[in-house]
């Protein structure tokens, strides 16, 4: 399958050889949404098959967590694309499937509530609650499922458990992981990938002017889930979204549309999240702010594109965000205190909620491996090295933690990343060339920028994820 397209054959190389065959088993399972109410889910478990003890036989078990998806049916389980529209959910299946099921590993893959296989009318998106009790009721349907295949099936898990997960997934793994100790089930190592862990501080950045690539969708998203989960971030749509966006946003995502059909019926704009009219005098220098304090200086037109006569965020709202932001600010920005913690007490609903999911507020005991981009414009890598300055600050044991920056120079020749480092910039490099054989005049620059977070760092940190696992 990997052979048959160009993507498919960059996946092989970075992969590696596959040792062994896969077995999807698709599965559903009751869990619970972001208020607690019941409903169902589905996910894949992944089984590698074959006569070798690297095949079968006792295994490690990976708990797999996927990224943002606009696409109501995204389903892993789906590789060979049963589904036309699942194109992203099939891309991401196999990629997990080659990476690390044909390596050896037992994967289980949630799809998550309110997607595949699901009737709950909207995604948790970001509520590290239930998503975690999502993903380990998962865990716990799959296991069933694993107990149930068929006689003769000779692969079960030898007690390693490991978490990982990419973007909106690397959230969803720490969050389990966090969880997971909490319950005192032992986890032998995570590695989340490129996630917003310190959701409170990035999204303060966010509604200073540093809007990410993406914004739109992961805002509607978020804020359709903490209004289901909290009820208290507006009164009604149209106190938070401008009111060519209001009407029937609360329902627009996950949806059955793409999501350029989206922004073509203009139910979302697809870049300006917020007004280029400052919501107040004093906030001026934030619409947009002339040097994004978060990402390289490259980047500044992603944040400047954010801004615009078409915003989904009503100036109001904004303002009262800025406003509690200054009053109660975070420990990390914009400027970072000794404990790197979130503000103590914000007063304002929203921000309130991200000081909730923020994953500043726990010490793991097994090692956790943060793998992300510096110059990453969808998740900025200011997450990952706020949350190690916050464990670092709370006396986390030296070692247990570490943080990868794949964009990163090679430090000498024991870098124990220097493959990973150099792949990432051979590919980077490739890409670019590409771009550039085929028209582009920017040296490729728009290239790696479209392909940075969701194809570039992803495969790396996939691949460093491994390579972290197979210490254990």
């Amino acid at each position: 399958m990997l052979a048959s397209n160009a993507s498919g054959q960059q996946l092989a190389q970075i992969a590696g050889k596959p040792a062994c065959g896969v077995e999807i088993v698709t599965f559903r399972y009751s869990t619970i949404g972001g208020a607690g109410e019941p409903t169902q889910a589905s996910g894949a478990l992944m089984l590698p098959t074959g006569h070798t003890a690297a095949c079968s036989g006792p295994r490690p078990l990976m708990i797999y967590a996927h990224g943002t998806t606009p696409y109501r049916q995204y389903n892993l389980a789906d590789i060979t694309q049963t589904d036309p529209a699942n194109t992203d959910g099939a891309g991401e299946g196999l990629a997990v499937a080659a990476m690390y099921a044909a390596q050896g590993y037992i994967v289980v893959a949630s799809n998550y509530a309110g997607y595949a296989g699901s009737d709950l009318p909207y995604h948790p998106y970001l509520n590290a609650d239930q998503q975690s009790a999502d993903v380990i009721d998962s865990l716990r349907a799959a296991r069933l499922a694993l107990n149930d295949t068929k006689p003769g099936h000779r692969t079960r898990e030898n007690g390693k458990l490991f978490v990982t997960g990419y973007s909106q997934g690397g959230y969803v793994a720490l969050a389990t992981h966090r969880a997971l100790q909490a319950a005192g089930v032992k986890v032998t190592a995570s590695a989340p990938g490129s996630g917003p862990y310190a959701l409170a501080a990035t999204a303060d950045a966010l509604i200073e002017g540093e809007v990410n690539v993406g914004s739109t969708l992961f805002t509607t998203l978020i804020v359709t889930g903490y209004q289901r989960a909290y009820g208290n971030i507006y009164r009604k749509p149209g106190d938070f979204y401008e009111a060519a966006y209001a009407p029937g946003i609360e329902t627009l995502l996950p949806s059955l549309q793409p999501l350029d059909a989206l922004f073509a019926a203009k139910k979302l704009p697809p870049t300006q999240l917020f007004s280029s009219v400052p919501p107040a005098p004093q906030f001026a220098a934030m619409t947009p702010p002339a040097a994004p304090p978060l990402v390289p200086v490259a980047l500044k037109p992603v944040s400047a594109a954010g801004f615009g006569d078409a915003n989904l965020v009503r100036n109001a709202y904004r303002l009262g965000l800025l406003e509690d932001a200054a009053a109660h600010p975070d420990g990390a920005f914009p400027q970072p205190s000794a404990a790197w913690t979130p503000a103590a007490n914000p007063m304002q609903p929203l921000r309130q909620a991200f000081k909730r999911n923020d994953l500043r507020n726990w010490l793991p005991r097994a090692p956790v491996q943060l793998c992300g981009g510096e110059a990453d414009p969808t998740v900025f890598f200011f997450n990952a090295r706020t949350e190690q300055a916050y464990w670092f600050n709370a006396k986390v044991p030296a070692g247990v933690t570490s943080v990868l920056d794949v964009d990163s120079p090679v430090t000498g020749p024991n870098d124990p990343y220097a493959p990973i480092k150099q792949g990432f910039a051979s590919a980077k490099a490739s890409l670019a060339k590409q771009a550039v054989t085929n028209g582009a005049t920017d040296g490729g620059a728009s290239a790696v920028l479209q392909a940075y977070h969701g194809e570039l760092v992803a495969s790396f940190c996939m691949v460093a994820a491994r390579a972290f696992f197979a210490n254990f």
